[in-house]
């Protein structure tokens, strides 16, 4: 499959997936009507953690089914502002199992991502439920039980296969600023277009906010408020990259050596977590070179304006806030997080309580754990332990069940 047929794949009108419609055509049935019952284990999210999950439990021969709230597989890169590209090379946009159709140091578009899941999950008919939004997770009688507005399901194990981008963070002093000014969360920008006029303050200097405000910068005068994250010490597409350090750092250093079990890992782990990952495809002096003033972090308002920690004050029309998420998992009815706020586990496997799992998490195991390559190898990592811990149950309840009938 070429680029072009990648990027319109779901205007095709014999798509393998219909939107929507969980597989219908591929299964010649509808899975709502099989939506009740006992799993061995139930995914939570759709996206590329929970279908890589699905092909790992797939081929180990377990009952499952993947539940999603999207109306379509791949609407949550859908939703990203419209000029978004991966920040890694398509050769590291694969998950297990099939590659992305495209050229190996090409950078996809967000389209191409949606429409590359959607294939995923069709070529592998994975039992995906979309519209299926999970709003409580408990357990009752040592099963964890599952409930949204139109199903209640059992499973002994459960898998959260989402990102830790649930929930736009914004911050408090967002309320003080004039009614006039455009405010947007970077999850919810799409184009230049959206905005008012005057300028435009970029918050949070991470990657989404960088690429943003390069963007904006073209048409009119930005601002870019926020730490320095630092960035990759090399261009990702250079000659260079390709010849050996992308395989280098990408493929190796951020993949097996800044892990969970490394000295190196843990102690950039936590500063990862609280402040993101460097820029990747942004190069330093990028920025003032397309015309992006760096300024001091925001504090305040002042007279309904954004106030920078400097004692300045920005008069702009529009504010986008790229300060980051919280991971949204309140609807789990269970003490999963640590006092950091976020899950307890080990390299995806719970420490609160067995049987529950995480996939798709920052630095779930490594560095890569954000990338698609590292949700990949974290998803069978996750899976592994899923098997071995049903094996062991398995076993547990035969010979309890061998003591009863030796007793009688």
């Amino acid at each position: 499959m070429s680029d072009l047929e990648l990027h319109n794949a779901p205007d095709r009108k014999t798509q393998l997936v219909e939107p929507g419609d969980a597989f219908a055509r591929l299964e010649g049935r509808r899975l709502a009507a099989t939506l009740t019952g006992h799993y061995d284990v139930i995914v939570i999210g759709g996206g590329q953690a929970g279908l890589v999950t699905g092909y790992h439990l797939q081929r180990a021969g377990l009952r499952f089914l993947i539940l999603d709230a999207g109306e379509r597989i791949g609407d949550t890169w859908r939703r990203r502002w419209d000029s978004l590209r991966l920040f890694t090379p398509a050769r590291y946009d694969a998950l297990s199992g099939m590659k992305f159709p495209s050229r190996q140091w090409y950078f996809p578009t967000k389209d191409q991502m949606a429409s590359y899941l959607e294939a995923y999950a069709a070529k592998f008919a994975l039992p995906v439920r979309l519209r299926s939004r999970v709003e409580r997770l408990y357990k009752r009688d040592g099963v964890f039980v599952l409930q949204g507005e139109d199903f209640t399901l059992r499973a002994d194990q459960v898998v959260v296969a989402m990102s830790s981008y649930q929930r736009p963070r914004v911050p408090e002093l967002a309320r003080a600023l004039k009614p006039g000014i455009v405010q947007l969360h970077s999850l919810d920008y799409r184009s230049p277009a959206q905005l008012g006029d005057g300028g435009v303050l970029v918050v949070g200097a991470g990657n989404s906010g960088a690429e943003i405000a390069l963007e904006l910068a073209r048409t009119r005068r930005v601002w870019l408020s926020g730490r320095d994250v630092g960035t990759v010490p090399f261009d990702i597409e250079g000659t260079a990259s390709r010849l050996f350090l992308a395989r280098l750092v990408i493929g190796f250093v951020f993949h097996h050596v800044i892990t969970v079990k490394s000295p190196i890992g843990r102690r950039i782990r936590p500063g990862f977590i609280s402040r993101g990952a460097p820029l990747i495809r942004i190069r330093p002096g990028e920025l003032e070179a397309g015309g992006v003033k760096r300024v001091a972090r925001v504090v305040g308002a002042r007279d309904g304006l954004p106030l920078l920690d400097d004692g300045s004050v920005l008069d702009v029309g529009n504010v986008i806030w790229g300060t980051g998420f919280h991971h949204g998992l309140e609807w789990i009815e269970l003490p999963i997080n640590g006092p950091d706020g976020e899950p307890r586990h080990a390299s995806g496997v719970s420490t609160t309580h067995p049987g529950l799992y995480y996939v798709g998490q920052h630095f779930l195991h490594s560095f890569s754990s954000t990338m698609i390559r590292g949700v990949s190898r974290d998803a069978a990592r996750v899976v592994k332990a899923a098997v071995a811990a049903l094996g062991a149950a398995g076993r547990a309840r035969a010979e309890f069940a061998e003591r009863g009938a030796t007793a009688k």
